[in-house]
C-alpha cells in the first residue's frame, strides 16, 4: 500500500507510482497536493503568492487541509483496516515536507523564534571548490519571494535576514512533519499493531541550508547526501512494553514540558539506502535475493545493497562488537550530473541529453573523495581518464568539507585506495 509521495512522480515511476507492479491497491495521493506550488502563500502585501516561505493558516487554504495531514489520515485508515486482517502488510507513507515550498501550519514558527536562528556555520563558497561542484539552487530562485530579492546568478548570496527566514521555515517544516509521524506511530500502537510491525524511517536526500553558500540538494556534499535512517523492530530495538506502558506516546511540541524519550542504539557504520530492501526483507523473515550481476537486465529479482541485519543482533541488551567489523571498510557512493564545468541555469537538474560531466563520490569514515569526469549520455558511460575536477575532504580535520585537498595530493601522494 502506498500513501503520498513514495515514488517520484513522472517518468521515473512510469507516471503511475509503479502501479500495479509495486502495489496491491491503487496508490493514494492527497487531493490537496495540487495546491503545493500555487499561489496560496499570503505575503506582507496581503496578496497570495507562490513563495518559498509559506507558513499558512490551515483553515484558509484550499480544502482546509494540507497534503501531509491527509496522508496521515489515510495511513491510519489503512492501519485500521489491517487490524482486522490476518494477512501481513507493507505500508509506505511518503510525506512532502520539508520539501519546498515550505508550506506548513504557521503555528510551528513559534517553535523557532527568528531571533534565535543562526546562520550556517560555513555560509561562504569555499575558495577551493571547483565551479563544476557548485549548485546554483535555481529551483528556489523561481519562487516569488526569492525573485523579489534580485539575486545575482550563480553565487548569490542571499541576504542574511532572508537566510534566517529560510532556516526557520525549514526547521518548522521538520517539526510539522514530526507531528505527523508521531500521530501515525501513536495510532499504530493504539491499534495494537506495534508489537508485530517493523518501522523504518528515512528520506531520499538532505538539503543545504546555506552551507558552502549553497541551498537545496543538488550536490555531492554530506549535507545533501546524508539522510536519517531509523528502525524499530519489535523486541529487538526496544523491549516489548509492559501492560499500560506506551512505546510511541504522542508528544505535542507545543506543550510547555515534554517528556524525555529513551534514546535508541546508534550505529556509526556507513550504510546506503540500497541496503533498505535486503534489510527489511531479512527482518520480515523473507528470502534475501542474491546480489545483482553486471549487467542485470536479464535477472527478475536481485539486490545491490548489503543487508544490515548484523546491527539488530543483540545479546542481553548489549551489542556484539565483533559483528560490526572494521568501520573503515565501509564505503558509501553517490553521484551527481552536470551539463558544464561552470554553474549555469540547468546545472541543478540537467536533462539526460545535456549531461556532459558526472561527479562520482566516495564517502568513508575518514574522507569524502569526488571526481568530476566526462560523461557520454548516449552510452551512459563515464570516462575516468577525462578528469575535469576533484574534491578531497578529510573528516577529522574538516568535518564541514570546506577545505578541498585534492590539488594538494596530485603530486603523487594520493593513496591508491582513493583512486577510482
Amino acid at each position: 500500500m502506498s500513501v503520498g509521495k513514495v515514488f517520484h512522480p513522472g517518468i521515473s515511476s512510469n507516471h503511475s507510482d509503479d502501479s500495479p507492479y509495486s502495489w496491491s491497491v491503487p496508490p493514494y495521493h492527497p487531493s490537496s497536493e495540487q495546491y503545493e506550488n500555487t499561489k496560496t502563500c499570503k505575503g506582507p502585501d496581503g496578496e497570495l503568492h507562490a513563495n518559498l516561505l509559506c507558513p499558512v493558516d490551515v483553515a484558509e487554504v484550499p480544502e482546509g487541509t494540507l497534503p501531509d495531514k491527509q496522508s496521515t489520515e489515510e495511513a491510519i485508515r489503512l492501519l485500521e483496516k489491517m487490524k482486522s486482517s490476518t494477512s501481513p502488510f507493507f505500508l509506505a507513507v511518503g510525506y512532502h515536507k520539508p520539501h519546498i515550498p515550505f508550506r506548513y501550519p504557521k503555528e510551528f514558527q513559534k517553535l523557532y523564534p527568528l531571533e534565535s536562528i543562526t546562520l550556517a556555520p560555513d555560509p561562504q563558497v569555499p575558495a577551493g571548490l571547483p565551479p563544476v561542484a557548485y549548485n546554483p539552487w535555481m529551483d528556489i530562485r523561481q519562487r516569488e519571494d526569492v525573485q523579489a530579492l534580485n539575486l545575482s546568478v550563480p553565487y548569490g548570496p542571499i541576504p542574511v535576514d532572508f537566510q534566517r527566514k529560510i532556516r526557520q521555515s525549514y526547521f518548522a517544516s521538520v517539526s510539522y512533519l514530526d507531528t505527523q509521524v508521531g500521530q501515525l506511530l501513536s495510532a499504530l500502537e493504539a491499534l495494537q499493531l506495534a508489537n508485530s510491525t517493523i518501522v523504518a524511517f528515512t528520506s531520499d536526500h538532505g538539503w543545504a541550508l546555506g552551507e558552502h553558500g549553497e541551498w537545496a540538494k543538488y550536490s555531492n556534499f554530506d549535507v545533501t547526501t546524508r539522510v536519517p535512517l531509523m528502525f524499530y523492530v519489535p523486541g529487538r530495538t526496544a523491549p516489548l512494553p509492559e501492560a499500560g506502558d506506551k512505546l510511541f506516546p504522542y508528544i505535542n511540541p507545543f506543550d510547555s514540558v515534554s517528556a524525555l524519550m529513551e534514546p535508541g542504539r546508534e550505529a556509526v557504520d556507513l550504510v546506503e539506502l540500497v541496503s533498505l530492501f535486503p534489510t527489511l526483507a531479512g527482518l520480515a523473515g523473507l528470502h534475501i535475493p542474491p546480489r545483482c550481476p553486471i549487467p542485470s537486465f536479464h535477472v527478475q529479482l536481485c539486490r545491490e545493497g548489503q543487508s544490515l541485519l548484523k546491527h539488530f543482533r543483540f545479546h542481553d541488551s548489549e551489542e556484539d562488537v565483533a559483528l560490526h567489523g572494521n568501520p573503515r571498510e565501509s564505503i558509501a557512493y553517490s553521484q551527481y550530473p552536470r551539463p558544464a564545468d561552470s554553474p549555469q541555469w540547468n546545472s541543478d537538474k540537467p536533462s539526460l541529453k545535456d549531461i556532459k560531466v558526472m561527479g562520482y563520490s566516495i564517502r568513508t569514515i575518514d574522507y569524502r573523495y569526488t571526481v568530476w569526469v566526462g560523461f557520454n549520455p548516449q552510452e551512459f558511460l563515464a570516462n575516468f581518464s577525462d578528469v575535469h575536477a576533484g574534491e578531497l575532504y578529510f573528516v577529522d580535520s574538516d568535518p564541514l568539507q570546506d577545505h578541498n585537498m585534492y590539488n594538494d595530493t596530485q603530486g603523487g601522494d594520493l593513496p591508491h585506495s582513493l583512486t577510482p
